[in-house]
């Protein structure tokens, strides 16, 4: 698409906007209602969704008591999560089979703005906010992710902070528990404003594995005039971990046992700056136009002396010895590599949603666009000590990524049906300039990403949906043009995406049933995502399963006086996951070794189930019971079973944990308390061998206080 044709695109946007809320100003009475980007909103509105979704509200995250991210998605059906280093500080969040590294087929929001730094040119999650910055979670799949993107085909997660209120309130709550665990939480809040402090510390999954994190979120909400409301965002996250990126070897795992650890050289140092402002404008009680202006930083440094338990970073000497499952000192390799990275991310998107009758229905209308730019500057220092931070520049590339998007959605009201048709608009145009060599190289794709929802109301709890839609996910800027500003011949990702399912409640039931179908005509395999270092790839593939979400609060069970007892029930089902054709390198064309039609993805278990059974009672004691089961998994795309040296390929054998809470909040008192054991049995189990088998973290004891005021 030209610049002219963009321009034209927008222009047109603009018009029917600027018609629409014209005509609505005129009798303009409506005092605003403070809001944010809404993905799902509320239980009220998920039912009437023409997809799934799932709300993790306050109150179960309460009750879960999570110190990470991944303890409240594996609750979400259809959402499997690989823990990395123990807090979920880089998330590895797959969605329907999609592999899991990095989330790179996930779209994180906060407040329905972009939380990934670079969502465009290099979507990897290498930091997370903390989740005690949030209030409740929405995951949303289906039709329904058109209205955001650009990832559109594994689902949508939306993390909510708390709204600020006049009134003042606020509490500091102090977490300890084994592993050098420490949390302080505190938060502020009056005027219109929320402030919000969290440090968190301990070590990770394994030995030489120390983790610290700070973060500090401002918010802001207040009122311009009868009809405006404002909400401003600013925040900043610090993270100063000694975390390496290479897992065990077979016989380091065999010969020193899960905690082994041999990177204590390694250091992974972050800063991200953040800000958002949005202004809504309400015409009226049928007409709003809210303005997002969204701007990133995030700075990250990471140096580590080996990548892969297979680099010779070290020299074959080392890496031989690890092979053999010998202790090696990283001290004695004159070595260190910084891989620093420095991303900057701006974007304005405008949204009108609109009430209008006609066509025989009541229609509500919603449209936007955006403008997106990212820049990636990306340099490789290699140091000639074991604790260098300086050294010889081997990359110095800098990567631009700018888009244009728009969507229009419409949902038309026919009663008892609600039938949303929508199409999304991506232009993206990408560019890459090798600073060592001066070589520089552009490219731009355009892409119409059409979908189709219904819902049907058979009742006042039975709601029928199902919808069709295009899937798409853009190529990396680095996987489109190469080192010597070459083109690549690669496209984006594109899928064919399907769903159908029901939701409903009944008498204190409330479940969700969904099948689904994800046929990719093109899937792209980036490297290090399975079994060795992967070159980047294409393919055919082929998901199809089931959701079930259930539900059920019950009070006093049998006329007992028990209090209220709860069970959470979260169930996917992947009988099929994959390959329709041999996945082949994009340079060359030769097939990944192994790779062939009708085997299974790697990282893509047939089953996963996430029960919580819990009891609340005397107004002062909640305690439940969790039990997580993954099933096995391959670790590459030739389905390998045995495990080789490297302990980068074969099978992943199912795991279950079981995890407890008990929390006590005093009646009329401002404090309260928790008590949590997570992985009680301590089981250590492989969840990961990318770069190297990585272990589940060890048993996880916690203790909590809290102080309102």
């Amino acid at each position: 698409m030209s610049r002219l044709s963009r321009f034209t695109l927008s222009a047109l946007a603009l018009n029917i906007s600027y018609c629409l809320t014209a005509q609505a100003a005129a009798n303009a009475d409506a005092a605003p209602v403070l809001t944010h980007v809404e993905v799902i909103g509320s239980a009220v509105k998920l039912r009437a969704a023409p997809g799934s979704g799932a709300i993790v509200d306050a109150e179960a995250l309460d009750r879960m008591r999570p110190s990470s991210i991944n303890e409240v998605l594996r609750s979400v059906p259809g959402v499997v999560m690989r823990d990395e280093e123990g807090f979920g500080l880089r998330p590895n969040i797959g969605i329907r089979g999609l592999n899991p590294t990095r989330s790179t087929k996930v779209l994180l929001l906060e407040d329905g703005l972009p939380a990934a730094y670079a969502p465009y040119g290099d979507n990897a999650s290498y930091y997370h906010a903390p989740i005690d910055r949030y209030e409740r979670v929405e995951v949303l799949k289906g039709v329904g992710m058109l209205r955001f993107g650009p990832q559109t085909i594994g689902g949508v997660i939306n993390y909510i902070t708390p709204e600020p209120t006049q009134e003042q309130s606020g509490f500091i709550a102090l977490t300890t528990g084994n592993r050098g665990y420490a949390n302080a939480h505190a938060r502020l809040n009056g005027a219109g404003a929320l402030f919000d402090l969290v440090h968190k510390q301990g070590d990770g999954a394994r030995d030489t594995l120390e983790l610290l994190q700070t973060d500090l979120n401002f918010k802001y909400s207040g009122t311009l005039a009868d009809d405006q409301a404002i909400t401003a965002r600013l925040n900043y996250l610090r993270e100063d971990s000694q975390v390496g990126y290479s897992g065990l070897t077979e016989a380091e795992l065999r010969n020193f046992g899960p905690d082994y650890g041999f990177d204590q050289n390694a250091n992974f140092d972050i800063e991200r700056f953040g800000g958002s402002l949005t202004h809504e404008w309400y015409f009226s009680e049928a007409t709003t136009l809210s303005t997002n202006v969204y701007a990133f930083r995030f700075d990250r440094d990471w140096w580590r002396q080996s990548s892969t338990s297979t680099d010779t970073q070290c020299g074959t000497a080392f890496r031989d010895a690890r092979l053999r499952g010998e202790r090696v000192n990283f001290d004695g390799c004159n070595s260190a590599q910084g891989r620093l990275r420095l991303y900057k991310t701006y974007g304005i998107e405008p949204r009108l949603s609109t009430q209008w009758q006609g066509l025989g229905a009541n229609s509500e209308l919603e449209l936007g666009l955006r403008i997106h730019d990212e820049s990636q500057e990306r340099r490789q220092l290699n140091a000639n000590t074991a604790r260098g931070r300086d050294g010889m520049r081997v990359e110095n590339n800098r990567r631009t990524t700018r888009a244009y998007s728009g969507f229009i959605s419409n949902t038309f009201d026919f009663g008892a049906l609600a039938v949303v048709p929508v199409v999304r608009v991506e232009s993206i145009e990408f560019g890459r300039l090798n600073r060592l060599t001066n070589r520089a190289g552009e490219e731009s794709l355009t892409t119409f990403i059409p979908g189709l929802g219904i819902n049907y109301q058979s009742s006042e709890h039975l709601a029928f949906f199902g919808g069709a839609h295009r899937g798409f996910a853009p190529p990396r800027a680095e996987d489109i043009i190469d080192n010597n500003g070459g083109s690549v011949d690669l496209d984006a990702e594109d899928s064919r995406n399907m769903e159908l399912g029901l939701r409903g409640d009944a008498s204190g039931l409330t479940y969700e049933v969904a099948l689904f179908r994800n046929h990719f005509l093109r899937q792209i395999s980036v490297g290090s995502i399975a079994g060795g270092n992967t070159p980047l790839a294409e393919g055919e593939t082929l998901y199809q399963g089931a959701e079930l979400m259930i539900g059920l609060n019950k009070q006093d069970w049998f006329g007992l006086n028990t209090g209220q007892s709860y069970l959470n029930v979260a169930l996917t089902l992947l009988p099929t996951a994959r390959q329709e054709s041999p996945l082949r390198a994009v340079i060359g064309g030769a097939p990944l070794v192994g790779s062939g039609a009708g085997k299974r993805l790697p990282y893509a278990p047939k089953t996963a189930l996430t029960v919580r059974v819990g009891q609340h009672f005397n107004a002062r004691w909640d305690a439940s019971i969790e039990g997580v089961y993954v099933g096995q998994q391959f670790g590459d795309f030739a389905n390998r079973t045995d495990a080789d040296a490297s302990g980068q390929f074969g099978l992943i054998k199912a795991y279950a944990i079981a995890n407890a809470t008990v929390n006590y909040t005093p009646l009329d008192s401002a404090w309260s308390g928790f008590f949590t054991v997570k992985n009680i049995f301590d089981r250590r189990y492989i969840i990961d061998r990318t770069r190297g088998i990585q272990i589940a973290p060890p048993r996880q004891v916690q203790l909590g206080l809290r102080l309102e005021y």
